[in-house]
């Protein structure tokens, strides 16, 4: 038996396609879409939305079923994403809109990836939209280490896909055509920034680089310069613009891989795909319910919410030759693991006492084992203040500090449809302490229990 054993792990062997390592200081890709959903995408089974370049990174790379965000919304995420921290140590932990435009800027001193890899001779780049400091504060992405900026600062100027306005670099230039009011123009932004895209990369190739491609497809306002395939569909007008800026999405994704072919950096590149959370609809909404963001009821909630629906994401991840092209793992991961993984990849250094909350994804990426760890952890200060924990298969929700503490059995019940809380009370206690032991107070994100519903006149 232990022959035939050998002899058949030895075919699988010589069958398999060999993968090297990583090159020294690969290039890096990191494509954010805003508010993307597994059920959005072919690859994971949307079967009305044509996907045909993220279906084929998929199929040439790795796809993940159990890749989190940092937290359910926008500013947030993005800022575990750049700083390695979960949100117990997060310096933005919220939404919070500053006027006349922009949002709460990262504090001064934080670190970020774009900051270590330009310590490391990178060339490095966000386009698309930033949502962690105007240029005159402390978040202003020139300040967190990135050489050159492309679109939208303001998340809620990136709500418009015909604004009256850009910025190129720090610099604000005027759209031809554009009125400022809901869809109306004729400069449809997305075009201006994926031509950039397009360009920085081609400027850049001949060198190490960092693109922080942090696209607003599909969030915003559901506009689109061109409904395409989808013009004649039996639809909403709203369905037909959210289907056709998916596939705008995908069209964008695939000219950047196209590019990498055509410069033969493809191999040098690692480019992850990810959202920024998981699903952004109600199921019953109007494109929740024909589009089905929830993998058909699999997973509950959505965006601004604590269970898997909103914190799981579609992610891929693609190199050709190091990442095991058509692999589909199970395994989590999340978006504080980033930072680690690029200090491994290119022999960075963090500065004196400094520890993120994630750990290095380079074995995982290339085909090993994801990295054990104690625990993930997620908070978010919206309308209240609502926290999660995972810890081994065991996932724990708590809707405000007052709140009961749900607790569910990941491995059996990913839907969290069945709460066990009342089963396993020393599992309620440790979830417990393990919240409290995962998170730094900070008087910016007081724990505050969410508003009472109004009672009905």
């Amino acid at each position: 038996m232990r022959l035939i054993l050998s002899i058949l792990l030895l075919g699988t062997a010589l069958t398999a396609p060999a993968l090297a390592g990583f090159p020294e200081k690969p290039n890096l890709i990191f494509i954010l879409s805003d508010d993307i959903a597994q059920g959005d995408l072919g690859c994971y089974g949307q079967k009305l939305i044509q996907t045909p370049h993220l279906d084929r990174m998929a199929a040439e790379g790795t796809r993940y079923l159990q890749a989190y965000c940092g937290t359910s919304v926008c500013a947030p995420s993005r800022s575990s994403l750049m700083t390695g921290l979960h949100m117990g140590h997060c310096p933005i932990r919220a939404n919070r809109e500053i006027q006349p435009e922009g949002q709460m800027p990262m504090p001064a001193g934080t670190l970020t990836v774009a900051q270590l890899l330009k310590q490391q001779g990178y060339a490095t780049a966000c386009i698309g939209k930033w949502g962690m400091g105007m240029f005159d504060t402390s978040g202003s992405p020139f300040k967190l280490g990135f050489d050159h900026f492309y679109g939208y600062n303001c998340q809620r100027h990136a709500h418009s896909y015909f604004p009256t306005y850009l910025y190129n670099d720090d610099q604000r230039f005027d759209l031809p055509g554009n009125t400022g009011k809901a869809g109306k123009g004729t400069s449809y932004a997305q075009n201006n920034i994926a031509d950039e895209t397009v360009r920085w990369i081609s400027d850049h190739a001949e060198e190490p680089f960092f693109l922080f491609y942090s696209v607003t497809l599909p969030h915003g306002r559901y506009e689109i310069d061109d409904q395409g395939i989808y013009a004649d569909k039996p639809w909403t007008e709203t369905q037909k613009n959210y289907a056709a800026m998916v596939s705008r999405l995908d069209s964008d994704v695939g000219r950047i891989l196209e590019l990498l072919r055509e410069k033969k950096i493809d191999d040098r590149t690692l480019v992850i795909f990810a959202g920024d959370n998981g699903s952004s609809f109600d199921p019953n909404s109007e494109i929740g319910k024909l589009f089905d963001q929830t993998m058909g009821g699999t997973l509950r909630g959505f965006k601004r919410g604590m269970y898997e629906g909103a914190l799981r994401q579609a992610a891929l991840s693609w190199c050709p030759g190091t990442v095991p092209a058509g692999r589909v793992s199970e395994e989590p991961w999340a978006f504080w693991d980033y930072l680690p993984t690029v200090v491994e990849l290119t022999r960075a250094t963090y500065p004196d006492n400094y520890n993120p909350d994630g750990k290095s994804l380079v074995s995982f990426l290339e085909g090993g084992p994801a990295p054990e760890r104690d625990y993930f952890y997620w908070e978010l200060h919206e309308r209240g203040s609502i926290q999660a924990i995972r810890f081994q298969n065991w996932k724990a929700v708590r809707n405000g500090p007052s709140a009961a503490v749900e607790l569910y059995d990941l491995s059996s019940d990913v839907a969290e449809s069945h709460n066990l809380a009342e089963e396993h009370p020393e599992l309620v206690k440790k979830a417990i302490q393990m919240m409290k032991q995962a998170r730094r107070e900070d008087p910016h994100w007081p724990m505050k229990d969410p508003p009472k519903p109004r009672k009905k006149a």
